[in-house]
């Protein structure tokens, strides 16, 4: 029995590389007889763009951006296909990780330092740019992207603003006069993680808002900034960001990105695979094993797993997804997906605990699916 080990990452624990590890040692402890191959994936979230580096043999670029506050940190982005393409981690520059859980502040944060990262790109000679979106901490719009590659925002006195949603919010006009024109000399395309779109119940400011960092206050302001920003971009643009598919991803940076510079945006897990080769990896498979921190219904909106699973399942190929929560009661829609769900956690335990023994758990689930395949009867 060949088995490809397949998971996301669990989210604020472990890496895919790390969880696919942990799965391959715990089936090398049980009595299963099996080879394996590891195959960590990614569906745009937080460390995409590193695995995509890595698969695809890239090279790293060393820079120094500003972060979402506008301090100097040190960051980089990859170049693959023998330098024409770039590939950009958006959190590596404008990520949560880059903050103290006491200074998330998304009326303050801009993503000017990934906009820093695609100029600096564009300095390479590029003809592709890759941008995972996941892990953001702004809620800007993609505004201070945009900054970064010439464009300004103005009030109604013509006055420059800030790239920064609780300046933004008097946003009358976009002027795109001095956008760094080597842009649209290059494909840009944008790697989502989440089908949101940018406004409303299930837009960026009310879901992903109070993620950041944001107060009941503070999201109404930033809907009403984002509300803003979609009206005078379609007076002048004729796009309705507002309706965009993803375009809710990164706090709104997708739509923005879509709006002004023709970004394509896709879905991540599916252009992960494809990129990687998924599909050669998994000839000559007998089983999969997948899995990320939460499989429910929100894994069939997109995220790594499930596209995992549809590909498998398309050559006849079983899965089995692992993760720290899985639902109680059967899911008929999950079925056709995995033909078995494992949760890690034997006993209730409180968050912090079952994230500090992810790798621990997941061994010994891997351990004891592995003694399970190994019953003949």
């Amino acid at each position: 029995m060949h088995i490809l080990i397949a998971p996301n990452a669990f989210k604020n624990s472990l890496d895919a590389s790390q969880v696919a590890a942990a799965i391959q040692q715990g089936l090398k402890l049980s009595k299963l007889t099996c080879t394996s191959t590891c195959f960590p994936i990614a569906d745009g979230g937080d460390g995409t763009g590193s695995l995509i580096i890595e698969s695809c043999a890239g090279v790293v670029i060393q820079k120094e951006v500003n972060d979402p506050f506008g301090r100097k940190i040190k960051s980089s982005f990859g170049l693959i296909d023998g330098g024409k393409t770039a590939v950009i981690e958006m959190a590596d520059a404008s990520g949560l990780r880059l903050l103290k859980k006491d200074e998330l502040d998304p009326m303050k944060a801009s993503s000017y330092g990934t906009g820093e990262l695609i100029r600096f790109a564009l300095d390479e000679g590029v003809s592709k740019i890759i941008i995972a979106m996941g892990g953001s901490a702004t809620v800007d719009g993609g505004c201070g992207i945009l900054n970064a590659l010439g464009i300004v925002f103005l009030d109604n006195n013509g006055k420059q603003l800030p790239a920064m949603p609780k300046d933004l919010i008097h946003m009358a006009k976009v002027d795109t006069f001095a956008l760094d024109k080597r842009i649209f000399n290059c494909e840009v395309v944008i790697l989502c993680d989440v089908n949101n779109t940018l406004l409303g119940e299930q837009g960026s400011a009310r879901v992903f808002g109070p993620q950041k960092g944001a107060s009941a206050n503070d999201v109404r302001v930033l809907e009403d900034f984002l509300k803003n920003f979609a009206e005078v971009s379609e007076a002048q643009s004729e796009i309705n960001m507002a309706t965009v598919k993803h375009g809710g991803a990164a706090g709104g940076a997708a739509a923005g990105l879509h709006t002004f510079l023709n970004a394509k945006l896709v879905n991540g897990i599916d252009y992960f695979l494809s990129l990687t080769h998924f599909d050669e990896a998994l000839q000559g498979s007998d089983l999969v094993i997948t899995g990320e921190g939460s499989i429910d219904q929100q894994t069939l909106q997109g995220k790594g797993p499930c596209g995992v699973a549809l590909k498998a399942k398309n050559k006849s190929i079983p899965v089995i997804g692992i993760a720290g929560k899985v639902p109680l009661e059967q899911d008929d829609e999950l079925k056709q997906y995995f033909d078995a769900l494992m949760s890690i956690n034997n006993e209730p335990v409180d968050m912090a605990t079952a994230m500090e023994n992810t790798r621990k758990n997941l061994i010994r689930t891997a351990t004891a699916l592995g003694n399970i395949l190994a019953i003949k009867i």
